[in-house]
C-alpha cells in the first residue's frame, strides 16, 4: 500500500512540473499583437456603430450626419452621467497594418480620450459603473494612415515614431447608447478633411509644435462633440414649456384644476 501511493505521488509531481514547464514557455512567448480594423476599400462606413439607418445630415455641423433618439422617455437629456469606452482606431483601406506604430496609435487614442473626456465631463459626469440613467459613448477615429516617410522630430529621449501616422483624411464615428439597455440614443458621423500636416510624429506630440496641427484635429473634435451634445442636451420648446408651467415658488399652491 505504501509503495502505491508514492508512485501515485510521483506521477502527480512528474505531471505538475510538465504543467509549470508549459506554462513558463508559454509565459515567455511575447503576446499576439490585437488584429488592426480596416476601413474596407469603398465603404462610406466603419461599421463601428450600432445602427446607421437613422443618420442625417446635420446643417449645423459640416459634413456632419447624426441622430438623435426623439422619445420622452429616452432621450440624451433624460440621463445624467456617462462611461466613457476607450477610443478605436480603424486604418485607412490602403494602410499597412505592420507598419502602424504601436506606440504612436496608443499616443493618438489617449490623447483624444483625454479630450473627450475634459471636453463633456461638466455637462455629464463620467462614471465607470452602467446605470439606468447612464449612457456609454463610444468613439472612433476611421481612416488612419501611415506615412511612408520615416518620423523625424520630436521630443528628446527617443520619443519619436518609426512613421508617422497620418490623420490628415480621419472622420469620427461616434455614439451614446444606454450602458443598461445598449439602444442607440445618439449618433454622429463627421467627415472633415484637415488636409497635408497633420499627423503624429512621436509619443509626446502633444507638446510638440511640429505636431500641432494633429493636437487641435483632436481638440476641435471633442469640441465638436460637446457642441452636438449641448444643442441636443437642450430642453425643446415643448418641454421647456412644460418645465416652466409646472414651476411654482416656494409656498404657492398649483392652479385649480379646470372642472
Amino acid at each position: 500500500m505504501l509503495r502505491k501511493r508514492t508512485g501515485i505521488q510521483s506521477l502527480v509531481l512528474e505531471c505538475s512540473i510538465l504543467l509549470l514547464a508549459a506554462t513558463l514557455a508559454g509565459c515567455s512567448r511575447k503576446p499576439e499583437p490585437a488584429a488592426v480594423k480596416k476601413l474596407a476599400p469603398g465603404a462610406e462606413f466603419a461599421g463601428f456603430l450600432s445602427n446607421y439607418s437613422n443618420l442625417k445630415p446635420n446643417p449645423a455641423f459640416e459634413n456632419t450626419r447624426t441622430y438623435v433618439k426623439q422619445d420622452d422617455a429616452k432621450n440624451v437629456h433624460k440621463y445624467f452621467a456617462v462611461i466613457i469606452d476607450p477610443v478605436e482606431v480603424y486604418l485607412s483601406s490602403n494602410a499597412d497594418p505592420a507598419k502602424m506604430p504601436d506606440r504612436g496609435r496608443k499616443a493618438v487614442v489617449a490623447y483624444f480620450q483625454h479630450a473627450i473626456t475634459r471636453a463633456i465631463s461638466d455637462a455629464f459626469p463620467v462614471v465607470e459603473e452602467p446605470g439606468p440613467l447612464v449612457l456609454r459613448l463610444r468613439t472612433a477615429l476611421i481612416g488612419v494612415d501611415v506615412s511612408g516617410a520615416t518620423a523625424t522630430g520630436g521630443q528628446a529621449g527617443g520619443d519619436a515614431l518609426e512613421r508617422a501616422i497620418d490623420i490628415g483624411k480621419v472622420g469620427v464615428e461616434m455614439e451614446m447608447i444606454d450602458s443598461v439597455t445598449g439602444e442607440q440614443i445618439a449618433a454622429a458621423v463627421d467627415r472633415q478633411n484637415l488636409g497635408a500636416g497633420a499627423v503624429v510624429g512621436s509619443e509626446n506630440f502633444s507638446r510638440d509644435e511640429k505636431f500641432a496641427a494633429a493636437k487641435e484635429a483632436f481638440d476641435g473634435w471633442a469640441q465638436r462633440l460637446r457642441d452636438f451634445l449641448d444643442t441636443e442636451h437642450e430642453l425643446s420648446k415643448e418641454d421647456a414649456e412644460r418645465a416652466d408651467a409646472g414651476y411654482r415658488p416656494y409656498g404657492e399652491p398649483p392652479p385649480a384644476k379646470k372642472k
